[in-house]
């Protein structure tokens, strides 16, 4: 009766168990993977946010399937400030960045097609692949190189089956980013292929220091039909207003053909509320201060993390260039699901393991940087303490 697309393994594994069972409001988990923003104490301008999301004007249904051009409109000058050039009428509104990959997936690839996506990087390719029955090949990015993309790898994993190149820029959750270099012989593969270029940039306005060999936006490579993914979730900190887009960018032919099979997927669906998209220019004009607090909290977290891993630590701190991300290496003394267990159930912290990414062998551990930097603070020191031990 059911679609084999969605025959997942829902079993609770002992991760999942084991925290069930420590929920104890005398004596709280510090929970290091906490990525919502709502939830660690970041400043909102509350009353501007309200005010934004108040306009009359929405109570009038006027659907665009790209959107509205307003919000269009400002997306396109907020893009512009990280120096990304795109037209508003080549950017489709979509509900999520989930959303987003849905859509491009329809566009682009029949059931049985393949998409390549990097690994390690964020689990949904998996999900989300196979939701439309398109089939997900990994390609490793390369751990000598500071996980960065290798194109011998990948032209050696991409089949004739393949439609798509997805790159994570900065990657989640190694934090690197895709340099000018590399987008230039990525455009090149592609172009050879036949495939088209998929950048995920939801992370992009949170550098964690300047770098002139950085790729602004897969938009920038020559002759390739590409898409650069982003959000309201990550730019504003705002998840819970639900609004991704997608920008296109490559030849006029290939750019014309995509965003007329994507208005009328867009028109299909009409996933995106007229209330956020008639806020959005109100919302991106907010997102600077949000941005700048979210920012701030990611960079002493970091400081914090760095400063605590001596010379002589027995682990080491992964060279991230952005996100909201760390990963730390610890000694392979055990595997990395009983070191996640071992400090939920010992020292009451919690963090993923390096295999809930993909990450290629042990012993990795992967934090998120939002956290108060009280909590956070605690929780590396139970988790260096543990080290200590070892």
């Amino acid at each position: 009766m059911f679609s084999s697309r969605t025959a997942w393994d829902r079993s609770t594994n002992r991760l999942a168990a084991l925290l069930e069972g420590r929920q104890d409001p005398g004596h709280p988990v510090l929970d290091l993977t906490e990525t919502n923003p709502t939830r660690v104490g970041i400043a909102y301008p509350e009353a501007e946010i309200l005010r934004a999301l108040a306009d009359p004007a929405a109570v009038s249904y006027e659907p665009d399937p790209r959107g509205l051009p307003a919000a269009r409109e400002a997306i396109a000058r907020t893009l512009g400030e990280r120096g990304v050039g795109v037209d508003p009428g080549d950017l489709i509104l979509t509900a999520s960045t989930s959303e987003a990959y849905a859509w491009i997936f329809k566009l682009l690839a029949d059931p049985g097609d393949e998409v390549m996506v990097p690994r390690p990087s964020y689990p949904l390719f998996e999900y989300l692949s196979r939701l439309d029955s398109v089939v997900p090949v990994p390609y490793p990015l390369s751990p000598d190189r500071s996980w960065s993309l290798d194109l011998e790898v990948l032209a050696a994993r991409t089949g004739t089956a393949a439609r798509a190149v997805v790159v994570v820029s900065p990657n989640n959750p190694t934090g690197t980013y895709l340099k000018q270099g590399e987008l230039r012989g990525l455009a090149s593969f592609c172009r050879e292929k036949g495939l088209a270029l998929i950048g995920d940039e939801v992370f992009a306005e949170y550098p964690a220091g300047p770098d002139p060999e950085r790729a602004a936006s897969v938009l920038q490579a020559e002759g390739v039909l590409t898409f650069t993914l982003g959000g309201l979730s990550k730019l504003a900190g705002l998840p819970q207003l639900k609004m991704g887009w997608i920008g296109l960018g490559g030849p006029e032919d290939l750019r014309r053909e995509a965003r007329e099979r994507l208005e009328v997927i867009g028109d299909t669906y009409l996933s995106v509320n007229t209330l956020v998209q008639r806020a959005a220019p109100a919302l991106l004009e907010l997102s600077r201060g949000i941005r700048g607090e979210i920012q701030a909290r990611v960079e002493a977290n970091r400081r914090l993390l760095r400063e605590r891993v001596g010379p002589d630590s027995s682990c080491g701190v992964l060279p991230g260039e952005g996100g909201w991300s760390a990963v730390i290496r610890v000694p392979a003394v055990m595997s990395e699901e009983d070191w996640v267990l071992s400090l939920l159930e010992r020292d009451r912290v919690l963090v993923h393991p390096g295999y809930f990414f993909d990450f290629p062998s042990p012993a990795y551990l992967v934090l998120s940087l939002l956290p108060r930097e009280g909590v956070f603070r605690e929780g590396i020191g139970r988790i260096w303490a543990r080290m200590q031990e070892l």
